[in-house]
């Protein structure tokens, strides 16, 4: 299975467990569907939980940030995609343009 970078989620040292869990959610049903890796980070002096694409370049770009919202997993997967489907377009990733068809499949 082709690997297209991975997804990276920050949390703070102690997060709101239901939060994490539902974004964690989110996150890894659209990486499963997109062939991207997952990994878990906690950091110090967080406020938030922010999902980053870590692509072939080791740049870390934010397609999400938890910061004040109640969203279901569905509305969280909605925004990676959409974030996803635009950063197929840039240049320095072209590895993404192979996911756009699935991008749109799975929206």
């Amino acid at each position: 299975m082709e690997n297209n970078g991975r997804f990276m989620i920050y949390a703070s040292q102690a997060p709101n467990l239901e939060r994490l869990k539902i974004v964690g959610s989110a996150v890894v049903k659209v990486a499963d569907s997109l062939r991207l890796d997952t990994e878990i980070s906690p950091r110090k002096k967080l406020l938030s939980i922010y999902v980053y694409y870590k692509g072939d370049a080791d740049e870390e770009i934010p397609v999400y940030c938890d910061w004040g919202k109640n969203w279901k997993e569905e509305d969280i997967c909605r925004a990676i995609r959409n974030m996803m489907f635009v950063l197929s377009f840039h240049p320095r990733h072209s590895n993404l343009r192979n996911i756009r068809k699935e991008v749109c499949i799975s929206a």
